[in-house]
């Protein structure tokens, strides 16, 4: 557990009273907020509880309306982006700022590249490049190399290695595990470790508090644009941590409903792709929720496709209630079986139509006559998912690309209830979204299973799983365990099953 910082220390970075409105939103409403040098700051709260606003402010991006910021005691007015990366700010954001087709040493160095004249000085460029690509443990990548063609977790690095080039005084990371296996969360866990012993101060934003409990010394909470606690990472509960965030306790963050097991409604044998899964038997029955655990990679996506008819099956059998064998999506769906993906924004929503065609794509039948959909009927079809979910929005004809990841996540959820399936493949179906939005998910999950749905999840958050699920399955190198009772598993056993050191 990190050690509590001294507050006897000056603070590398002070925010005071910051406020900020967009017209009649109040996006912050006097913002406190401060970081020592060497200390890893959590910043946490819910989607729109402020925490980009106050970033765009603090990175130059915006000015705020009222408020001050300094800086190792001085003031910090930035007046864009790159005047806050000159005085020792430097942001890296969940969706990475690198040019694709520039090269390393020229991403590190945008903006700053040493020049004789208005020729670059090349020589010069690719020494502080390599020297700060050792500081962030990429010795071995060539600077001349194109970022395109490095791992996420690399040009995470290099974005990474461009804050140190610039000698950052305060390096902020928003969410920056979500696209990260969990080796690569340890080295990037690693590094932050290393650059706090280099007295950088680090603010760190993230949904999961398992990560600020294991990486930072203190935290701040937001909520609704406003600062509503703070303390010392090691000294409070997750419970509390929360309560904050939601502005309500959370005695338990995940229900769990009286559930009686019924008939089996989906059953695979021996079930083999392409290339994952390589074999995965297991039973589903109405009435409980299924968990499968394992790492990024190890095929279980590729199971809930093949499952689905999305990925091609190559041996093995799946049974669905009275059907056998393949099936198309389209087909699934008649099955009254229905996937929420793991990639919402690319496969599992249409982003630019609404909240209203999204949730009742997968069945349009009833709303209009003569196989026509008449929009009022649909945005009516839509109302009662929205309330009882709920969906923080404006309404069924609100483009869903305006709305919140966790919101969007209950519209692809809702969609399934609006087909009224029996059976639910869920993938990830909490990745990427607020606490809040986590702890209604997990209720919506409790009460589908006890009013006799079927819900198969896949999830890499372990105690997700522990909390919600009945049984437990876990895929290690395409291979599926035995499924456990929930009450048979615990979290390292989990883990020694996922990396292939224990006989699930």
């Amino acid at each position: 557990m990190p050690a509590a910082t001294q507050t006897t220390t000056p603070p590398r970075l002070e925010m005071r009273g910051v406020k900020r409105s967009f017209g009649a939103t109040k996006a912050l409403r006097g913002v406190e907020l401060s970081v020592v040098p060497g200390e890893v700051m959590a910043l946490v709260g819910e989607n729109g509880a402020g925490k980009s606003t106050l970033m765009k402010i603090l990175s130059g991006a915006i000015p705020p309306d009222e408020g001050k910021m300094f800086l190792d005691g001085a003031d910090y007015v930035p007046g864009n982006p790159l005047h806050a990366r000159k005085s020792g700010v430097a942001m890296i954001y969940q969706e990475l700022a690198l040019a694709p087709h520039l090269s390393v040493m020229e991403n590190i160095l945008l903006g700053i590249e040493p020049t004789r004249g208005p020729l670059l000085k090349w020589g010069e460029m690719k020494r502080r490049a390599t020297a700060a690509l050792a500081e962030v443990g990429l010795a071995h990548v060539a600077p001349e190399i194109e970022v395109r063609k490095l791992s996420i977790a690399q040009q995470q690095l290099v974005e990474i290695a461009r804050a140190v080039a610039l000698d950052c005084r305060v390096l902020v990371l928003d969410e920056p595990t979500s696209s990260l296996t969990a080796k690569d969360i340890e080295k990037l866990f690693a590094l932050i470790r290393k650059l706090k012993a280099k007295n950088i101060a680090i603010i760190y934003i993230s949904h999961f508090l398992e990560e600020v409990r294991a990486v930072c010394d203190r935290f701040t909470v937001l909520r609704d644009g406003e600062t509503v606690g703070n303390g010392v990472t090691a000294e409070v509960p997750n419970e509390k941590i929360i309560a904050l965030m939601v502005g309500r306790n959370v005695a338990d963050l995940y229900p769990r409903s009286a559930r009686v097991a019924g008939e089996v409604l989906l059953e695979i044998k021996e079930l083999g792709g392409v290339i994952k899964p390589r074999s995965a038997s297991l039973q589903l029955r109405r009435g409980e929720v299924l968990g499968i655990s394992g790492l990024v990679g190890a095929g279980r996506t590729e199971l809930m496709r093949a499952v689905f008819g999305l990925n091609r099956v190559m041996r093995g059998e799946i049974h669905v209630g009275e059907f056998s064998g393949t099936a198309s999506p389209q087909q699934r769906w008649s099955q009254r079986v229905g996937l929420v993906s793991e990639d919402r924004k690319t496969e599992g929503l249409a982003l630019g139509l609404s909240i209203a065609d999204n949730l009742t794509l997968s069945r349009l039948s009833g709303l209009g006559p003569l196989g026509l959909v008449m929009p009022s009927r649909q945005r009516e079809a839509c109302k009662p998912w929205i309330a009882k979910i709920p969906i923080k929005c404006q309404g069924p004809a609100q483009r869903i690309s305006g709305l919140s990841g966790g919101n969007q996540q209950k519209v692809a959820i809702a969609r399934l209830l609006h087909a009224d399936v029996d059976v639910l493949l869920l993938d990830e179906p909490t990745r990427g979204i607020d606490v809040g939005s986590k702890a209604q998910i997990y209720q919506l999950i409790d009460e589908l299973a006890a009013r006799g749905k079927a819900v198969l999840m896949i999830s890499s958050y372990i105690p997700e799983l522990l909390g919600t699920c009945d049984r437990i399955a876990v895929m290690s190198r395409g291979k599926l365990s035995e499924t456990r009772e929930r009450a048979k598993w615990d979290e390292q056993s989990l883990l020694k099953a996922a990396i292939g050191q224990e006989e699930a």
